[in-house]
């Protein structure tokens, strides 16, 4: 009758510690990457609403109708993915001196996801909703920094 051989304890198991750790990983990476997705979507929120309430400033503050362009690009500067906004004085087609307000309104808006999830095509980017925010007229020019923040 043949011995079989004695084997180490353990060494059948040698491996599996290796996979174990792969797999821990994976799990780990990607809810990690997401948990940093899901913070970056909220900080987009947050810099648009920001944005949008810099945007209705400087608008109100520099007081003419005709800077559209401007307020776009001063809102650029807090969040570049900015590309679409709508300046809206109150009421419509006054002159800077009848005017009574300003909406300042971020369309669309998108944000794009960089993790990837695990086995999954990349994500669509998400489309979010319209930012806007109005200030009133007794705000304009009031700012004694005014003709530096608008260029005059």
């Amino acid at each position: 009758m043949k011995r079989r051989p004695v084997s180490r304890p353990g060494r059948v198991q040698a491996g599996s510690t290796v996979i174990e750790l792969a797999l821990t990983w994976v799990l780990f990476l990607t809810f990690f990457l997401g948990l940093l997705d899901f913070a970056r979507l909220l900080f987009t929120w947050n810099a648009a609403h920001e944005a949008a309430r810099a945007g209705a400033r400087y608008a109100v503050v520099c007081d003419d109708t005709t800077r559209a362009d401007q307020v776009r690009a001063h809102m650029q500067a807090l969040l570049p993915q900015i590309q679409a906004i709508d300046v809206q004085w109150q009421p419509a087609a006054c002159d800077p001196g009848s005017c009574t307000g300003v909406t300042v309104r971020i369309r669309d808006l998108n944000f794009s996801w960089i993790s990837p999830v695990a086995g999954l095509a990349p994500l669509a980017p998400i489309a979010l909703p319209e930012f806007a925010t109005s200030l009133p007229r007794e705000v304009m020019r009031r700012d004694p920094h005014s003709e530096a923040l608008c260029g005059l």
